[in-house]
């Protein structure tokens, strides 16, 4: 029993590791994001072009891949992804619903009876959590992780150069093909090189 405990703590331990890591991991990231865009943007380097795409859909690679090969092809273009966090309340209950399954996988880890305060009868499924804590914090962990994504889950792969819009999933429905990202980016490129006389005529 006592190797059981241990193992099921040691599990724990490094799974809340692990989600505080990828939470902080991602703050970190947005701030780097945030910070490279505007020290570019404020010293006129190129043009920037963002990609906000659903992560939880797994479009990490596919961001990976189209960065690559606008790399390429505009070495001019510095291309930024970030994930994209859906509007309304689902964020914020996938964010509830993170901080509540982090408070009850430790409760669980330390015995602690949540309902002795609440002045209420211990139900029987607490008291399975409590003796089997190793399948109880996996079960919570792996359930609490597919109800977060779903409610991030966007589906969005949205795509701007210089903050104009140039391609939205959410409106067309697909990602757009190599060839007419292209075709597009030459097109905003080209407007953008027009636009510069102007813009630079008041000095």
């Amino acid at each position: 029993m006592s190797i059981t405990t241990n193992i099921c703590i040691t599990f724990s331990i490094t799974f809340l590791c692990l989600c505080f890591i990828l939470t902080t991991d991602n703050f970190v990231r947005a701030n780097e994001n945030d910070a490279e865009s505007i020290t570019k943007i404020g010293q006129g380097m190129g043009h920037i072009m963002n990609i906000y795409y659903c992560y939880s859909c797994g479009y990490r690679k596919v961001f990976e891949d189209y960065a690559g090969i606008i790399h390429q092809k505009y070495p001019e273009i510095s291309v930024i992804g970030a994930n994209y966090d859906p509007p309304g309340i689902n964020m914020y209950l996938s964010r509830l619903i993170g901080f509540g399954k982090m408070i009850l996988i430790m409760c669980i880890l330390s015995g602690v009876n949540i309902f002795a305060w609440l002045n209420k009868p211990q139900p029987s499924w607490w008291s399975w959590c409590l003796e089997n804590k190793l399948y109880a914090c996996m079960m919570m962990f792996f359930l609490a992780n597919m109800i977060e994504g779903q409610l991030v889950s966007s589906g969005a792969f949205e795509i701007s150069l210089n903050n104009i819009p140039l391609w939205s999933k959410l409106e067309t429905g697909r990602i757009p093909q190599p060839p007419e990202l292209f075709q597009i980016i030459d097109n905003t490129l080209q407007f953008s090189k027009m636009d510069m006389p102007n813009n630079n005529f008041v000095q």
